[in-house]
């Protein structure tokens, strides 16, 4: 059996992620004691080594405390705890019990053990060290969102029944469509470790099933006996996954994990997980740390989505986070989605992963066909305006073709009527008059976005022009349109908080903002791409990157060209991103994404860190950066203002940091460091640290 998607390392202890991608070697904090026997040290009064729920940089190491005599059988690793620590009790976690060999060395007592349920496994604990050391965070900020808090009512309950996962064999699966794919499977189900960048075909067929395929997968690893954790971006895409298991595997033989759930359903999953009662786990980012017994696979769908980044300290991605754990736990990594981020393309670059895809020509025969607004000399012809005007002729031939055969999908960036104003002769942005906040037309009238105040009579202030046109108009507004221009057709709309989850096979038009489309029953007959520029003159860096996987996601909802599938994109034609997705080739484009990185020397072919506060805590920011032997001044890539600052004498500012892959590690330790003596010296003004930031623009 050919093992082509097998990573030369894959059955090495060592088989971490590439340097500089993701760290290396994990910062003990003095977190590891020499062990004899179970777990003991030798020596004459028993220890604990605690990890105390302090976020401060400085003290981001473990604590000894003595074990009372009444608590010796129930202080064990990963229980929680209460401790005494600079006056107050605060909570923890046991990592490690043993003895201490010095009986004059002054120790404090455990106050209390919270509950005897160890819920934190030394393999996660490894984890969020790796995790805490890569962010430049510390372990109590990561703990708190790998292990939910306690539910003392769900813990002392009775564990409901949970059944073994029903594994049969023998289906034809996506992967069967796939070079390669069979052996993923067939690699999974002896016990190894694969690693694959499986980019699926953006089709609504059974080849661009990812549900499907994340279902073979599980199948494949729980045949072998160990466990699976299966990642999504959110809610929708988990509610379908989990439809999908339950009727694979039985409805009680696996949980899922979200911060959407309650605390006790929450926690009861958690328990199920942590005691071995289950061995599939679903969820989204807050699952990434589920303590799986004898974990084999580690799968994550559409990385690039902005969902898998964390909003808290220490701002951790998932992506990075299942990287690391797979290099811990030795087992399978499954990373699927439609496009391919720079970070993955990096990643199978060096080989650390082993692309799971099909070529371009067989991409184009596979999906719905895709075609660009005015792309050639004969749309001009017939419609000289088509580069101009945002819905050209073609559009609407494609959603009339498109209602004959079913629900057509209309894909607009902004949400809301005429999302923004400008003056029609000059171009000038309509502000209030009142308080100059940003001014929007709803499809009654207009009104400003700050004090909700009417605008009526407004004159320009640069040209004295009293009208106004709105180079942007969103999904209501397009809904509104297109209804009038086709009566009689059911019009839904998908976008902001009203998201609809599936729609019917009957002809429709369904508006929708990127994220927010509808899964049609049998696949969209047809899909229209507008205001695609909007997508790409955005001031990120990944503009591009992400209107590609945006495109991509809307057209894998529609029927393959085999079914007459169509899809028309309405832009530039010269925009490479644009150019991709016409020739079905996400890999080329990420592959020249990335080229282009590392020319730039930018994320992800650098390391950058940004660090946010105060501009007098910069400065010490960036010479303690400059003071360090092998980063040096030229890794302050530069310094910019930020809003909001309430001391107009130390106002607030960000500080971008840069510096090679190789130099990474060095310059993450740095800002960790001068931001650990600024706590320990108490000084005012606080930090803010993101490493490997998704947005810089």
């Amino acid at each position: 059996m050919s093992d082509a998607l097998l990573p030369p390392d894959a059955g090495r202890v060592d088989s971490a992620p590439p340097q500089g991608v993701l760290p290396g070697a994990i910062k003990g904090s003095g977190a590891v004691v020499e062990r004899t026997g179970a777990g003991r040290t030798t020596g004459d009064r028993p220890i604990a080594r605690v990890a105390v729920d302090m976020p401060l940089p400085h003290l981001d190491r473990l604590f000894d405390y003595v074990v009372p005599d009444r608590f010796v059988a129930q202080a064990q690793p990963g229980v929680r705890v209460r401790v005494r620590f600079a006056g107050q009790l605060r909570d923890g976690f046991i990592l490690e019990v043993g003895e201490e060999p010095d009986p004059m060395r002054s120790l404090s007592p455990l106050e209390r053990v919270v509950s005897p349920e160890p819920v934190l496994s030394a393999e996660v604990a490894q984890v969020i060290r790796a995790v805490a050391d890569h962010y430049a965070g510390s372990f109590a900020d990561v703990m708190r969102l790998a292990v939910p808090p306690r539910h003392a009512a769900t813990e002392k309950a009775d564990p409901p029944e949970r059944q073994e996962p029903l594994v049969a064999a023998g289906r034809s699966t996506p992967f069967d469509h796939y070079p390669t794919g069979p052996e993923l499977l067939a690699a999974l189900s002896r016990g190894a470790s694969p690693r694959a960048a499986w980019q699926v075909v953006p089709t609504a067929g059974p080849v661009g099933d990812w549900i499907a395929g994340f279902v073979a997968a599980a199948r494949a690893t729980l045949a072998s006996g160990r466990g699976a954790l299966c990642i999504v971006p959110d809610n929708r895409a988990l509610a379908r996954l989990t439809t999908a298991c339950a009727a694979e595997f039985g409805e009680t033989s696996f949980v899922t994990l979200s911060a959407e759930d309650g605390p006790a359903a929450r926690y009861r999953a958690f328990l199920a997980v942590s005691r071995g009662q289950v061995r599939l786990v679903l969820g989204t980012r807050a699952a990434a740390y589920a303590p799986v017994h004898d974990l084999g696979l580690v799968a994550l769908w559409d990385d690039g989505d902005d969902l898998h980044s964390e909003p808290r300290a220490p701002y951790p991605h998932v992506r990075e986070v299942l990287a690391l754990r797979a290099g811990i736990a030795r087992c399978a990594v499954l990373f699927a989605a439609r496009h391919r981020t720079c970070e993955v393309e990096q990643l199978i670059e060096r080989g650390w992963l082993r692309p799971l895809h099909v070529l371009p020509a067989e991409q184009r025969r596979l999906t719905a066909a895709v075609r660009l607004a005015a792309d050639s000399d004969w749309e001009l012809e017939r419609d000289p305006l088509a580069r101009s005007v945002r819905l050209p002729r073609k559009v609407f031939e494609t959603i009339r073709a498109g209602l004959a055969a079913g629900p057509v999908l209309v894909q607009v960036p902004r949400a809301g009527y005429l999302v923004v104003l400008v003056c029609a002769n000059c171009r000038t942005s309509v502000r209030c008059p009142h308080c100059h906040g940003p001014v929007r037309a709803g499809s009654a009238r207009a009104a400003c976005d700050w004090c909700a105040r009417p605008i009526t009579g407004w004159r320009c202030p640069e040209c004295a022009g009293t009208t106004w046109r709105a180079p942007v108009v969103g999904a209501e507004r397009t809904a509104e349109e297109l209804g009038q221009a086709f009566p009689g057709t059911k019009v839904v709309q998908s976008a902001g908080d009203r998201v609809v989850d599936t729609v019917g096979p009957e002809p429709a038009l369904i508006i929708a903002t990127p994220g927010g489309e509808p899964v049609a029953e049998t696949g969209y007959a047809a899909a229209v791409l507008l205001d695609t520029e909007l997508l790409l003159t955005r001031l990120d860096l990944r503009a591009d990157e992400e209107a590609h996987r945006r495109w991509l996601n809307a057209i894998g909802l529609v029927r393959p060209g085999a079914e007459h599938g169509t899809v028309i994109a309405v832009g530039p034609v010269t925009s490479t991103a644009l150019q991709a997705l016409v020739r079905g080739d996400p890999a080329g484009f990420a592959e020249r994404e990335l080229a282009d990185r590392v020319d730039a020397a930018v994320a992800p072919a650098a390391k950058m860190v940004t660090v946010d506060g105060p501009t007098s805590a910069l400065a010490d920011v960036r010479a303690a950066v400059a003071g360090v032997d092998t980063l040096g001044e030229e890794s302050v890539l530069g310094q910019t203002d930020l809003p909001g600052s309430a001391d107009p004498d130390d106002p607030l500012g960000r500080l971008t940091l840069r510096t090679t892959l190789a130099k990474g590690p060095a310059l993450v330790r740095a800002v960790h460091d001068i931001a650990s003596v600024r706590s320990a010296k108490k000084v005012p003004g606080a930090l803010r640290i993101r490493v490997d930031p998704m947005a810089i623009g």
